[in-house]
């Protein structure tokens, strides 16, 4: 078996929302739009996938409960990217902290609810 392509899939209530946030406020470019139920953002060769979905779509109980996915991002600031995160309005939910596995954290969400790891190597 050879894997050819890997992304992740967020869903969304709000494809334009998301498209706005993930492109305005992290940095992501639009790499493709497939109607207006169908977006993939891309930053550094990493592409995320936004679904739209709606009352009908059987996964809309897991986005309105929120927590069922998270993103890993690494930075290079740590602090300058929470001071961005602030500066556009974004959810934090804990502030930056050291972890036993050699990184500084904070934690945020998106507007569908998904967790979001912002960290930076203490080792750099």
């Amino acid at each position: 078996m050879k894997i050819t392509h890997f992304a992740s899939q967020l869903r969304t209530t709000d494809l334009e929302r998301s498209i706005a946030f993930y492109t305005q406020c992290l940095g992501f470019r639009l790499a493709f739009r497939y109607g207006d139920f169908y977006a993939g953002v891309e930053i550094g060769g990493y592409l995320l996938h936004l679904k739209l979905i709606d009352a009908t779509d059987p996964s809309i109980d897991f986005v309105q409960q929120g927590g069922h996915l998270h993103l890993h991002l690494t930075v290079d600031d740590i602090r300058g990217t929470l001071e961005q995160a602030f500066e556009h309005g974004i959810e934090i939910v804990e502030g930056i902290s050291a972890r036993p596995w050699g990184m500084e954290e904070f934690i945020a969400r998106d507007p569908d609810g998904h967790t979001l790891y912002f960290s930076e190597s203490l080792s750099d």
